[in-house]
């Protein structure tokens, strides 16, 4: 059945209802000349009369009643999920599916309390997932990254302020080995080495001072694709980690870990949550967006997450 046809049928029950080409053409917003043309149409498809028409009066024929018999709960299905589709336009519900990375995933965390309190026909999924991915294909709503993983033909929003690197380990560990002064110390260090994909390089450090930048490959025991590991790591004594200062700075102030390499440190522009196309953009998602970009909702990653080793580690 082609789209002509739909559109037809559609037609034959609004005249069937009415009895009236002119009735039934106000209500499809059509002229009653065009709407008589469709029932031809229509008529000549089937091989069968459907309606009985003079200039005075409309009647539906036998046929035209079996055929309106079997219609009446498709179009009614059809105009029910028509109107639910609308009811979505108007009001966040239904499933919101986010892909981010572990460190990303943390930016949700200050407003999704808010937002399923706020709208409670909303279910919300977060993958959470190193892996670069193509969240269209993944049947994914919206991701969030750096910008610098976000394909140019994606609408970015920002959940982030931006956020400093901190290079930190155990003051155990300084206790053993001076303290680097430069990235190129760094070669003298066990290092906790970033993998985010499992055939993936691991990933090189960067470090930026004066405007003179440095990338870094470094070298050690451990290898973890997770900040919250890399710091535990570092806690545990196994070596220097590499990490954003908000989620280094509970473990600073309890002096589980220190800090160096600080005037190296670069900043990273922060996290954008990213989604295709400007246009019907799901009801639930653009909730979630203008919550995100409130006054006050975008805060540094691990806003007020406490300190996870505190008691392991004491």
């Amino acid at each position: 059945m082609g789209r002509s046809d739909l559109t037809n049928l559609t037609a034959f029950v609004a005249v069937a209802d009415h009895r009236s080409f002119r009735a039934a053409a106000s209500r499809l917003g059509v002229t009653p000349s065009a709407l008589s043309h469709s029932m031809r149409q229509l008529e000549e498809r089937l091989g069968v009369r459907l309606l009985h028409r003079t200039t005075r009066s409309v009647s539906v024929t036998d046929a035209g009643l079996r055929l309106l018999e079997e219609l009446r709960p498709a179009i009614e299905q059809i105009d029910s999920a028509l109107e639910g589709l609308n009811q979505e336009r108007q009001r966040p519900f239904g499933h919101l599916r986010i892909y981010a990375g572990h460190l990303a995933a943390a930016s949700i965390a200050p407003v999704w309390g808010r937002f399923l309190s706020t709208f409670p026909d909303v279910h919300l999924e977060l993958r959470v997932d190193e892996t670069p991915a193509d969240i269209v294909a993944m049947g994914f709503d919206a991701g969030i990254a750096p910008r610098n993983r976000i394909g140019a033909d994606m609408v970015t929003v920002r959940v982030t302020e931006p956020m400093k690197v901190a290079v930190v380990a155990a003051p155990a560990y300084f206790a053993r080995r001076r303290p680097p002064r430069t990235p190129d110390d760094l070669a003298r260090h066990s290092c906790i080495q970033y993998r985010w994909t499992v055939n993936g390089a691991p990933y090189e450090w960067l470090f930026d001072r004066n405007g003179e930048a440095r990338q870094i490959s470094v070298d050690g025991r451990v290898v973890v694709n997770n900040t919250d590991f890399a710091l535990r790591a570092a806690v545990d004594g196994l070596g220097v980690a590499y990490t954003i200062e908000a989620l280094a700075e509970p473990f600073l102030r309890s002096g589980q870990l220190a800090r160096v390499l600080e005037d190296w440190s670069p900043a990273y522009e922060g996290l954008f949550l990213y989604y295709p196309g400007h246009r019907q953009v799901p009801a639930a998602l653009r909730a979630l967006i203008d919550m995100i970009r409130a006054p006050g909702s975008a805060t540094p990653v691990a806003m007020s997450l406490t300190n996870p080793f505190v008691e392991a580690s004491g």
